[in-house]
């Protein structure tokens, strides 16, 4: 006999099935609570309800919610085990206790005590239910005695009406003070059933039991026993054949803890501490007052600060404008040519300012309340009385593709920050996709799985913060800060160790993976031989055995060997799924007490753990693959079969999380009302490792704090390729249910669409699948024949298309009339168990084969033929009429590291400039965006392929103060006074304009000027080279490759943790600013030698072409430094040769160009 004991008092009845001979089948049954459950087989509710089992490859799937296959028990009897929920007329004496202990005592035998009074009903494919008629279970009494008040602290003599009930039909036992309390402090309500006194009146309570015979003489809504007159034990479960009926408050009564409402007759103040009222409690709050709640709301900028800044941003532009006039109107008739060059430029900067500043004009900032979130998804009330979690699901994506670039340990650590985040453990799955096909990545996530049954029950238990070991472990502040159990640190200590050893082993996995790979092969070389010997072979004749890299388990591994054979290659190797992790249990599991085994304490802890999955897609030779998008498509496939989460994560091997309630904060947003407009939410990138400087502008706070924010108060930031939440069916390419569009100038026109046909309903509404439609010539209706079109031939692919789309769902109650959602506690159900078949169907989607003739890559999942995917799948999205968040948390929600070498860097930002020339030169121009996007949004989109051209224009006007102090002309004839206030009144604004930034953005200036210093760098740097890759790409067809960004792993102890920053790797992308930084330090010391030597001065064209030549010079101080290597470690020569060579050529300069009238001390003769 198989026993499954309920875990808590609430817990449903559970019925284990076994038969009683040897080795019989086992079939579990249980029963939730009385709502149609959202599984894909039994729930009425669901897209696929009537459709039959969801299978794979023809196999069939057990569901954990009780539906099983039909088996003969060939036993003679078939014994069950029921553990009956405390109700208010059956309170079992210590649940947890006594029934288990019973049920030890009584293995194997049946139990007739418990199946005498109970009615059990099932079929095919439905759950089996239970009517308790009847416990026969002794129990001991722990209520006070029937003749005392019931209240808390209250010893008197409960009221007596004309029965002997009390005041209440409950029979909540009051006496008359505590009833006249609560009759006029408490609304009149009960405190036992919390329903209002059918009489509030202050008599004796003669006339409350009037109406007790109400409620007793109506019949239930059941569809069997309809003309039945229910007694008040009978625990009744609504037939899932008749979805329509009402829920019967008292049956849900019976099943949950003993009392009907919120809590108990005393309630705390938020279910906590004490509150202020009458003995230390507050009145019991409203039970949906707070489900009605918000989850987030709007923050707009103080207007204090953002009409300033508004106007300034008009004043500047008006500036700018009667600037540029002048100029034109007023040429340098001495120096056309720098005239003609000098205005060019400045016209395209005035032009890439306006692009630049327009999207900030609306920035807003948001706060969520994870409460309110708990309360409405977390907490029990009428469809889902055991509080099990309702919220959707959560398919978490970590992508690495080189081992060496991408260490183990980094990808390790985030794993784990993954497995220990806070949400339903259930609701969790987390995949890691080896692009690589590395049997080193594969050992060390093994390896990881075994730490985290480990490090994850220590987090729950102790709330750790954050949940990457390496960070935890390596924070410099007070570990014991807000610690009080008394076991912390002698745990803390333990996993230390673990951990510790943890990184010895990953550490040593190379070699222990090669010296595996060598026996074997060895082995495999002497069998070869002996069978060439036996054969009768030449001897002398070289063999020729391939150089495998083997499994611990003695196996080939069928991913990338070290010696690149044929179908073990890193572009050429099969496909690998390996669930790593299991599915966890839906009940919590609770651990042991520490021991050898055990390092920590579990008791009191869920030591679950969510699902985890090493995947590596099929490559094979003549197939693009398409890097980190294809990559990415696959694990969308994957998980659509293994666990079809609605909402996903993307996120990089080295950006873990850092806050572990991120996951809950973005769901507040998708959850919320008008959620299900929202395509994803994107979180701020925040890094770690950077120099405490900031040399090179990493942080990039600039661009997620300002830039970011602002497109939140459009229609939402770009997705930037990491630490993103994403609805599942946007990324299928669906539109959304609603969608505006933008007509007129400047989109002032709007017009509403419905872009899902409502269903006609009857007054009982009915949820049944919402079929996702969409009425125009881009968005085409799509029906079951054009799946396979679009999404491949899976079928177990298509079927999850629906039932995501479900589970992504707002609550009805959040839904106007019309609108499709679903009903509340439809997802607090089991997870469906995982098959081999299953996985199969998995292997399946990932060949190198599937996305052939289909539109992933083109409208489905991640877009391709761009090496910045992410921002042209936002686009995407954004051009459907979908919108995002930007969710910025108090604490940072994920954490990463960046590139700090200034090679690095540049090749990073010369990555990302080349998908924007990408962009713009493609059908994803925001020229060619549709009227469902905002015109502000449009120019957003529109200014980041635009931006890289700027850099053609910023190398001129960077060598133009140096041809200015040159020639001795400048770009205006004189510096008049009109020429200066302009000046004047730009770079003011300008500097307003930054302050004001810096209020409302919570930037600080040093910041602000590290992003302006860089902004030239990399424009005089990566961005020109980004324009002619592009070009040659349009122009020529010339492909253009980058390599992966290597990600710093931790230092050793006694290393310096940013020595990265010292050194210097040559590239070709230096040159420019090293020949502008030359060019005008030369023309600064020939100016100033000019005008010195010259007969009539001219001091305001010197001071003009020096101003501005230091101007440049001043933003490229960070690349000189870095071409400096560490401090102290260039020779003293160097400065000394770069001297002398300035002052030789600015020398060799006057010769040739003397001043004129002084001619007689130039010449030179030699003796």
């Amino acid at each position: 006999m198989v026993k499954q004991a309920s875990s808590s008092p609430s817990s449903p009845v559970t019925i284990t099935v076994s038969s009683g001979g040897k080795g019989g089948p086992i079939r579990s049954m249980g029963l939730t609570s009385p709502v149609p459950r959202s599984s894909v087989s039994n729930n009425p509710n669901s897209p696929l309800s009537g459709r039959g089992n969801r299978g794979s490859s023809g196999g069939r799937r057990t569901s954990a919610g009780g539906r099983y296959d039909e088996e003969v028990v060939s036993s003679e009897y078939v014994t069950y085990t029921v553990h009956i929920p405390p109700t208010p007329d059956h309170n079992t004496v210590s649940a947890s206790q006594t029934s288990l202990n019973e049920d030890d005592k009584n293995f194997g035998k049946p139990e007739r005590s418990f199946i005498s009074g109970t009615i059990f009903t099932g079929g095919f494919n439905s759950v089996t239910r239970g009517h308790v008629m009847e416990c026969s279970m002794e129990r001991k009494e722990t209520m006070k005695s029937g003749m005392q008040c019931g209240m808390k602290g209250c010893d008197e003599k409960a009221m007596q009406g004309k029965s002997s009930r009390g005041p209440c039909e409950c029979g909540f036992k009051i006496c008359r003070e505590c009833y006249l309390d609560c009759i006029g402090n408490g609304g009149g309500h009960c405190p036992g059933c919390k329903e209002p006194y059918k009489d509030v009146s202050d008599d004796d309570g003669s006339s409350y039991d009037d109406a007790c015979s109400e409620a007793e003489d109506q019949a239930l809504p059941l569809p069997s026993m309809a003309d039945f007159k229910l007694d008040k034990r009978l625990s009744l479960v609504k037939s899932f054949k008749a979805p329509n009926q009402d829920f019967d408050h008292t049956r849900w009564l019976y099943e949950t803890k003993g009392t009907y409402g919120y809590g108990n007759a005393v309630w705390p103040k938020d279910e906590y501490g004490f509150g202020s009222g009458v003995n230390g409690f507050e009145h019991p709050p409203d039970f949906g007052g707070k489900t009605r709640r918000p989850l987030t709301r709007k923050v707009v900028v103080s207007a204090a600060i953002l009409s300033p800044y508004r106007l300034l941003v008009v004043i500047r532009l008006v500036a700018l404008g009667f600037f540029l006039t002048w100029r034109i109107r007023n040429p340098n008739r001495e120096a056309m040519w720098l005239w003609g060059m000098s205005i060019t430029c400045e016209l395209w900067f005035a032009l890439s300012w306006l692009l630049d500043q327009l999207p900030k004009l609306c920035p807003v900032n948001r706060v969520t309340d994870l409460s309110v979130l708990k309360d409405r998804f977390e907490s029990p009330n009428l469809r889902n009385p055991k509080g099990r979690s309702d919220l959707p699901g959560m398919d978490v994506f970590v992508s690495t593709a080189d081992p060496e670039k991408e260490p183990p340990l980094v990808t390790a650590n985030t794993i784990l920050s993954i497995l220990a985040v806070d949400y339903p453990v259930e609701k969790v799955a987390c995949y890691l996709s080896d692009d690589g096909g590395s049997l080193l990545t594969f050992e060390a996530l093994a390896e990881t799985a075994s730490l985290a049954r480990t490090w994850v029950p220590f987090c729950r238990k102790h709330g750790i913060e954050p949940r990457n070991p390496e960070a935890y472990f390596g924070q410099k502040r007070d570990f014991l800060k807000n610690k009080v159990r008394l076991d912390f640190v002698r745990e803390r200590r333990r996993v230390k160790r673990e951990y510790d050893e943890f990184k010895v082993r990953i550490n040593s996995l190379p070699e222990s993976i090669r010296r595996r790979s060598d026996a074997y092969n060895a082995h495999e070389e002497l069998r070869a031989k002996k069978k060439q010997m036996e054969m009768g072979g030449n001897l002398s004749e070289p063999i020729k055995v391939p150089k495998a890299t083997w499994m611990a388990d003695g196996s080939h591994w069928p991913g990338t060997w070290s010696s690149a054979e044929a179908d073990h290659s890193r572009g050429d190797h099969a496909g690998i799924i390996q669930a790593m992790l299991a599915p966890p249990n839906a009940e919590p599991v609770f651990g042991a007490e520490a021991d050898g085994e055990n390092l920590i304490d579990s008791t009191e802890v869920d030591t679950r753990l969510p699902m985890l999955v090493y995947v590596s897609r099929e490559k094979r030779p003549g197939y693009d693959h398409n890097k980190k998008a294809g990559a990415m498509n696959a694990l969308v496939r994957t998980s659509a079969i293994m666990s079809n989460g609605p909402f996903i994560l993307n996120l990089d091997c080295d950006h873990y999380i850092y806050n572990s309630l991120a996951l809950r904060e973005g769901m507040c947003f998708m959850l919320d009302r008008g959620g299900d407009r929202i395509c994803y939410v994107q979180f701020p990138q925040r890094f770690e490792g950077i120099d405490p400087n900031d040399r090179y502008a990493n942080h990039n706070t600039v661009f997620f704090d300002v830039s970011m924010r602002a497109l939140d108060g459009l229609q939402g930031p770009m997705y930037v390729g990491t630490g993103c939440i994403f609805r599942r069916t946007a990324l299928y390419g669906f539109s959304p249910p609603r969608a505006t569009e933008h007509h007129g100038w400047f989109g002032r026109r709007k017009m509403k669409l419905f872009l899902r046909k409502p269903k006609v309903v009857k007054k009982e509404e009915e949820e049944m699948a919402l079929p996702i439609i969409d009425h125009n010539d881009d968005d085409a209706d799509i029906e079951s024949l054009l799946l396979p079109k679009r999404f491949g031939n899976s079928n177990s692919l298509a079927a999850s298309i629906p039932v995501a789309e479900f589970q992504g769902r707002l609550l009805q109650d959040l839904q106007g009339k019309g609108h499709h959602g679903r009903p509340a506690g439809s997802l607090a159900v089991p997870r469906e168990p995982l098959d081999a078949a299953t996985v199969a169907e998995a292997i399946s989607v990932i060949s190198s084969f599937y996305e052939d003739k289909t539109e992933w890559g083109k409208r489905v999942g991640w877009i391709y033929g761009s090496v910045t995917e992410d921002v042209v799948t936002g686009y995407r999205m954004h051009n459907r009429g979908w919108r995002s968040i930007y969710c910025v948390t108090k604490r940072d929600a994920f954490r990463g590291t960046a590139p700090i070498n200034l090679t690095d860097r540049l090749h990073q930002v010369l990555r990302w400039a080349t998908g924007s020339v990408e962009i713009f030169f493609s059908r994803n121009n925001a020229l060619f965006a549709s009227r469902r996007m905002k015109f502000l949004q449009r120019v957003a989109y529109f200014n980041v392929g635009m931006y890289p051209f700027t850099s053609l224009f910023l190398i001129v006007y960077c060598f133009l103060p140096a041809v200015s102090l040159f020639t001795g002309q400048f770009i205006v004839q004189t510096l008049n006074v009109t020429f200066l206030v302009f000046l004047l009144m730009i770079t003011l604004t300008l500097c307003f304009l930054a302050i004001l930034e810096i209020k409302w953005s919570g930037i600080n200036l040093h910041e602000w000027w590290r992003n302006e210093q860089f902004w030239l760098i990399g424009g005089t740097s990566a961005h020109p080279a980004a324009v002619m890759q592009g070009l040659l790409k349009v122009i020529a067809g010339v492909d253009i490759s980058f390599t992966l960004t290597s990600k710093s792993a931790t230092p050793d102890d006694g290393d310096d943790e940013f020595a990265d920053l010292y050194v210097v790797k040559w590239s070709f992308l230096m040159v420019p600013p090293i020949t502008i930084m030359m060019v005008n330090m030369i023309a600064i010391a020939v100016g100033v030698s000019r005008t010195m030597y010259s007969t009539f001065p001219q001091w305001s064209k010197l001071v003009g072409g020096v101003f501005f030549s230091l101007w440049v010079l001043c933003h490229l101080y960070p690349f000189a430094k870095g071409l400096m290597g560490r401090r102290g470690k260039v020779p003293t020569i160097v400065f000394v040769w770069s001297g002398l060579i300035s002052i030789i050529v600015s020398l060799l300069w006057v010769y040739i160009s003397p001043p004129s009238g002084r001619q007689d001390y130039m010449k030179f003769q030699f003796p």
